[in-house]
């Protein structure tokens, strides 16, 4: 668990270096002083790309805070009920940051179902902004084009549009 005193160095390095940090879950935030973005998307433990990754590596030079759902120390034997700390932890945060970005990214990634970004997608399409990548061959690639059709939420074909996207909402 981070302490105040990290919290504060954060700050510290988002107003002095005016660079790009990630925070992963279930770490707090500092407080915004420069546009957020919300990573959501497959993950899938070995079944998804890290994607995050490469959009956090990709955009290290620039003025903007990742939160970041994907966690090193994930233990896959935490069980899904709102009754698990831990689980409850995760989702929550989830939840919170989601609401809390100025942005929101979302990859579906063809060799994954990713449920819980659909929930996502379905929850923030009507007031969030949001760019979606939903690229040929995910399962469910029509479901998520009428919704954006819908909605108007801007949709992209590639990972590297959604890192030239985050560049230029800075």
């Amino acid at each position: 668990m981070l302490v105040q005193s990290q919290v504060m160095s954060w700050q510290h390095i988002i107003t002095d270096r005016k660079r790009m940090i990630e925070i992963q879950a279930p770490n707090p935030s500092p407080e915004k002083t420069m546009l957020s973005v919300f990573l959501a998307g497959s993950i899938e433990m070995g079944a998804a790309e890290n994607w995050q990754t490469r959009i956090v590596n990709e955009c290290k030079d620039d003025r903007v805070i990742f939160y970041n759902p994907r966690r090193d120390d994930w233990d896959s034997s935490w069980k899904q009920t709102k009754d698990d700390p831990q689980f409850s932890e995760q989702v929550r945060w989830e939840l919170d940051h989601l609401e809390k970005a100025d942005l929101i990214v979302m990859y579906f990634d063809p060799n994954t179902k990713s449920p819980i970004t659909l929930l996502e997608l379905g929850i923030h399409a009507q007031g969030a902004a949001m760019i979606v990548c939903c690229p040929e061959g995910f399962y469910r690639k029509g479901n998520v084009d009428i919704v954006c059709d819908r909605y108007g939420i801007a949709q992209v074909e590639t990972l590297d549009e959604i890192i030239h996207r985050i560049k230029m909402a800075q």
